[in-house]
């Protein structure tokens, strides 16, 4: 599986992005069969196991109420901003937060984070993705991984779209890209 070690990268799988959040993703509760076999899987091989989340600031600019697109969602220490509870993720998984200025938005788990970095010190060479949403954090966090030189195996039942109309087309999109489907 790949040129060198693997790890495991859940995108957002937030309350908030879940059914019966403030942002819920379509179809998201039918993510986690997937996602807790790879997580199973990922510790059963020794992977590092990463999961982002958005950890917003009160009055963050992404907020409608600032201008930007979204609903109020996964504000920092919220019920909302936490990790759904159907996902299995162990203790020892690595967090990583993002989109925590007020004025900046982020939407790729390596936009400010330094996960690179992180994945380079651990000579993790390919990623396993899925979470949410992938038409908008999945697909900008698998084009920044490709683009730093990461292999990237994108998990297709681990993820669902805002639009699932688009699904389709990101797909094919993150595939000419150069990700492998799974």
């Amino acid at each position: 599986m790949g040129t060198g070690p693997n790890a495991l990268l859940l995108i957002d799988v937030q309350n908030d992005f879940c059914e019966g959040g403030s942002l819920a993703v379509p179809g998201s509760d039918e993510i986690f069969p997937a996602i807790n076999q790879w997580i199973s899987k990922a510790q059963a091989a020794d992977w590092p196991i990463l999961a982002s989340r958005d950890w917003h600031t009160v009055d963050h600019i992404s907020f409608q109420d600032r201008g930007g697109p979204w609903p109020v969602h996964c504000v920092q220490d919220t019920q909302g901003a936490e990790f759904h509870p159907q996902m299995e993720l162990p203790h020892s998984a690595v967090r990583v937060s993002k989109g925590t200025a007020f004025d900046t938005d982020a939407y790729s788990a390596f936009d400010g984070t330094q996960l690179d970095s992180y994945l380079r010190r651990h000579g993790i060479h390919r990623l396993f993705v899925a979470g949410l949403a992938l038409d908008v954090c999945v697909q900008a966090t698998v084009k920044d991984a490709l683009q730093l030189g990461f292999e990237v195996e994108l998990i297709t039942e681990g993820t669902r779209a805002v639009n699932a109309d688009d699904a389709p087309a990101v797909f094919e999109d993150l595939k000419e890209e150069g990700a492998d489907l799974c």
